[in-house]
């Protein structure tokens, strides 16, 4: 939010010429050229203002006030405080990142994800779990497991060769070895089982369906126990992309090739496909149950739910009883209209009830949630919008889902090809050389690479990066590790530091390239330090001087002034006869509690009562009845369909507000008589000189 204000605080970016630019104005020693101040009027004003003569000359003041509040911020130095090149340095990635990735690459993933968002598919899975960095033993070891897992699914048992061959494989991979070493041979006897058991599994099956019977037995999923691998309906931006990809490519009734993620190896059944449920617009009616509710409290809601279910079902309107008995608040005013909303975005058994509702205006039973009990009608279901209507909320999905980095992977290859990228993996593989064991306990020191030479490894465009510069990155990129292959560790790392330097290189070339990156750059600049100033000598100070703001206070709380208040408890009672008895009550010096407890012994939907503090003119009701007491009519609600009693329990005179109660309005106003102060001081220690020809210039 703050740097949202700071584009337009910064009144626009400055692009300087570096050809002849004749100085528009000056402040003290500060000459200011006409191309910095056209830019900034052109953006604030658009190319073409009515009546523009007038309007450049009155710019000028806004223009010369703003460039006095960031030439004072310099002047404090606060352009060199660690905090604001943080500050900058952080907004500068955030508006390098579109600069950093593949713009077509980014297209056509966006099209795609939303051409499979208008489907959902239903699929089942078995995972093998493996880390991203296991070694190629256990890499190995996965692969054979899914693909014989694989190979069952298709109809095809192991062999005893296979069996076998996969046994050595599974002995030698590091977790297996190290247990069987310490006599414990549980995770080897777990999946070597998995492996021999598949022949039975498929007798098991029989023609059914073998993967509800093998995947729980293979899987190593720990949700295969209660669903049997089945994942139900997803669509698109779900599940991560290598398993979304598998599962929109595969036919239904078809087992998917296999599949890498991040979380190891896949394969996948896919059961169906259909339409997607699309956007509901929906309504409810609420009886809120807290998590700290009494069972008494519970039954209540339950009750109270199932009175209002059945005053629908004889025909009264929905939208009325979501008005009179709703305990959701926010929605009660609109008839218990909610947002529009997709799969996965409400409780499961509220969702499933509000879509399998077939037309518009129907309503569910009582549906009970983690909320409470609700009653949902269906007000309308839409489709997935076009392309363009959802273009910004999908570009943001997509850059949070792993697909993103197709986008980066393009740029890498593109500034590689651009600038000529050159490796030589002999003098990289020479790291191996002072790349011992020690790197394994985070114990390894760069400098030992230091008597290879520092030969060159790769370039980008002119810019060499040598032995050590590898060296240095592999140090900081060290933690402590079991038995691992160095050498396998290093080539990982390798392959991340060559892609972090093609990236971090076009990251430097920004500004050169892309004259608009240069100058939205320093648009945020003047903006940090103009918010970061205003802060200082307005904003915060007003909030920090407690000593200054209760001066200010106590020489102007004449402005700070309560009006006639009075405290009122509403009672909203469900018929005449209900309000009879709370009349009686009241006359009794009965409390709200007593009150509340009694009438709704019948049901908890005759009355209910709030307690409010209103001004003049905020309540009508309360306008007709000034008084302290009790209401001397009844009233009738034509919203809520209620009879409305109310008891003015205290009329407050016309009273100063405490520093307390105004602390908000007094702070606004001290900020104003600040900011007022400030400027009159810039003004006095700034003098403006306008050249007036070069100004008429200005279009």
């Amino acid at each position: 939010m703050k740097k949202l204000v700071l584009a337009v605080l910064t009144v626009g970016c400055v692009q300087m010429t570096k050809a002849q630019d004749p100085t528009i104005m000056s402040i003290n020693d500060r000459n200011i050229g006409k191309s910095e101040f056209e830019a900034v009027y052109k953006k604030n004003n658009g190319k073409e203002v009515a009546n523009a003569s007038k309007s450049v000359k009155e710019y000028v003041d806004l223009f010369s006030l703003f460039k006095m509040k960031v030439i004072e911020a310099e002047s404090l130095g606060l352009d060199t405080l660690s905090t604001f090149k943080t500050e900058l340095a952080g907004y500068r990635r955030q508006l390098a990142a579109p600069y950093l990735t593949d713009k077509n690459t980014n297209e056509n993933l966006l099209t795609e994800a939303y051409e499979r968002m208008k489907t959902e598919v239903r699929a089942s899975h078995i995972l093998i779990r493996l880390d991203e960095t296991a070694l190629p033993k256990d890499t190995a070891e996965g692969y054979m497991r899914i693909t014989l897992i694989r190979n069952a699914l298709m109809g095809k048992a192991p062999t005893a060769a296979q069996i076998s061959e996969y046994d050595k494989l599974l002995k030698s991979t590091f977790e297996v070895a190290l247990r069987l070493k310490k006599k414990d041979s549980a995770i080897y006897k777990a999946k070597i089982g998995s492996v021999k058991n598949l022949s039975d599994l498929m007798k098991q099956a029989g023609t059914g369906d073998n993967f509800s019977v093998i995947a729980p037995k293979t899987s190593d999923d720990p949700s295969v126990v209660d669903n049997k691998g089945d994942l139900n309906y997803f669509s698109a931006l779900d599940m991560v992309y290598p398993f979304e990809k598998a599962a929109f490519t595969t036919k239904v009734g078809d087992i998917s090739s296999i599949v890498r993620t991040r979380f190891g190896y896949h394969v996948l059944k896919i059961y169906d496909k259909r339409a997607s449920r699309g956007e509901l617009f929906a309504a409810h009616i609420m009886t809120k149950v807290e998590k700290e509710s009494t069972e008494k409290d519970r039954e209540n809601a339950k009750t109270k739910i199932n009175e209002i279910y059945q005053k629908l079902k004889s025909g009264e309107k929905f939208e009325d009883l979501a008005r009179q008995f709703s305990d959701d608040k926010q929605t009660s005013d609109r008839g218990g209209q909610l947002q529009p909303f997709k799969s996965g975005r409400l409780p499961k058994d509220f969702e499933d009830a509000a879509f399998k509702l077939e037309k518009n205006g129907d309503f569910s039973e009582p549906v009970l949630t983690e909320y409470g009990w609700h009653i949902i009608k269906r007000l309308d279901l839409k489709g997935i919008g076009s392309f363009n209507d959802i273009k910004n909320e999908l570009k943001m999905r997509v850059n949070r889902d792993g697909r993103s980095q197709m986008g980066r992977e393009a740029l890498i290859a593109r500034v590689k090809k651009e600038n000529n990228f050159i490796e030589n993996l002999k003098n990289r593989d020479e790291i191996l050389k002072v790349l011992d064991s020690n790197y394994l306990k985070a114990d390894w020191k760069a400098e030992k690479a230091a008597k290879l030479g520092n030969k060159e490894i790769m370039s980008l465009g002119t810019k060499k990066y040598t032995q050590m510069d590898f060296a240095n990155y592999l140090e900081n990129q060290m933690t402590a590790m079991s038995d691992k292959d160095v050498a396998e560790i290093m080539k990982r790392h390798y392959k991340t530091w060559v892609e972090n330097n093609a990236v971090e290189f076009e990251d430097s070339q920004l500004e050169n390239k892309y004259p608009d990156f240069k100058n939205l750059l320093r648009e945020y600049r003047d903006g940090i330090l103009l918010f970061d100033i205003t802060d200082q000598k307005v904003w915060s100070k007003a909030v920090k001087d407690s000593i200054g703001l209760k001066e200010y206070y106590e020489k102007n709380k004449a402005k700070f002034m309560w009006d006639e208040r009075a405290d009122v408890t509403t009672y909203k009672c469900l018929n005449d006869k209900v309000a009879k008895e709370l009349r009686k009550m009241l006359s009794k010096g009965k409390t709200e509690k007593e009150i509340i407890e009694t009438l709704n012994k019948t049901s908890q939907l005759n009355i209910s009562a709030e307690n409010v503090t209103y001004l003049k003119g905020e309540n009508k009701m309360v306008d007709d009845n000034w008084k302290q007491g009790i209401s001397s009519k009844d009233i009738k609600d034509e919203k809520e369909n209620k009879v409305v009693v109310l008891v003015v329990n205290k009329i407050q005179p016309k009273s100063p507000k405490t520093l307390g109660e105004s602390r908000g309005l007094v702070t606004a106003d001290y900020q104003n008589y600040l900011d007022t102060e400030w400027l009159t001081y810039l003004k006095n220690k700034y003098k403006v000189k306008v050249n007036e020809e070069v100004l008429s210039t200005v279009k």
